[in-house]
């Protein structure tokens, strides 16, 4: 994990900068430096997102353009940030379409279609781990 979060303790993931200054609203956007190592708080129940203690930046919630999936009460809670996602389309497609598989999963809902992780992706990276994750949730929950 990573350092952690100043307000709940909590070890962060971290993000490059290019995501953080993507997805915190337009007028904080100049504020984040180019190069620049963010954590993303990953406690469902603290509001801080994006944290770096050497510069002593925090960005909340409301401070981001986009819902965090895990945050409580994120609404919509998109999975797949690039295409538009969200986790109930995703237990959806396993539950009444008949998803057996990631594969099945982006051929029912478009899932990582429009693939710009870097950007549209709050940990910066890709969704798959995190659609697995969704998948077996579904899987479990329907059993």
């Amino acid at each position: 994990m990573g350092i952690e979060c100043p307000r709940c303790n909590q070890s962060g993931k971290k993000v490059k900068s290019i995501t953080v200054k993507h997805l915190v609203t337009e007028s904080l956007a100049e504020k984040v430096p180019d190069k620049e190592i963010y954590y993303l708080c990953m406690s469902e129940d603290c509001d801080v997102v994006y944290y770096n203690l050497d510069r002593e930046d925090i960005f909340n919630r409301t401070e981001i353009k986009v819902p965090i999936w895990f945050k409580k009460d994120a609404d919509p809670k998109y999975i797949c940030y690039c295409s538009k996602v969200t986790e109930e389309e995703i237990i959806d497609a396993v539950i009444n379409q008949g998803a057996e598989n990631m594969n099945d999963v982006i051929k029912i809902t478009g899932a990582m279609e429009n693939g710009n992780c870097t950007l549209n992706n709050p940990l910066g990276r890709c969704c798959g781990s995190i659609i697995m994750e969704t998948i077996n949730k579904a899987i479990k929950a329907n059993k």
